[in-house]
């Protein structure tokens, strides 16, 4: 009986502790991957797609995004904040839940207007489902009904 209570909670703990890395190496890819893009938002070293290459319906919602002058702007400082606050593994659960818009919106740019893109969509929606499951006990008092 004590070789089954110790193996169970060896298999717990190697579980736990594949979790906590998975957590990890998904909340630093995530922090990485908005930091960078975010700050491309700004700095522009990474090339543009191809208009010619895009969806025309994805040309003209980049167009209009451009237009207004402040969208993107905001987005990019939203990423960059966001990205860096999951690096730094602070406020993770406040990262996650101002993420959530864009990730939503990355994935339906994808879905209805820009197909090309929807492998990393599909990531990002996925780290972000993620970790909202590996941070939901922080979310818990949120979303609890008064």
């Amino acid at each position: 009986m004590t070789a089954t209570v110790t193996t169970t909670n060896t298999a717990r703990v190697r579980r736990s502790a594949f979790a906590r890395h998975l957590t990890l190496v998904t909340r630093v890819v995530t922090g990485l991957l908005f930091t960078v893009t975010g700050l491309n938002g700004f700095l522009n070293f990474m090339p543009a797609p191809d208009p010619g290459t895009m969806a025309p319906a994805g040309v003209a919602f980049t167009t209009a995004l451009h237009a207004t002058g402040y969208v993107l702007q905001l987005s990019s400082g939203v990423q960059v904040v966001a990205g860096a606050l999951l690096l730094a593994g602070r406020f993770v659960p406040l990262a996650l839940a101002v993420l959530a818009p864009l990730v939503v919106n990355i994935f339906l740019i994808h879905l209805f207007l820009e197909p090309a893109g929807t492998g990393i969509a599909l990531f990002v929606v996925a780290a972000e489902i993620g970790l909202a499951w590996a941070y939901r006990d922080k979310f818990r008092p949120m979303l609890r009904a008064r």
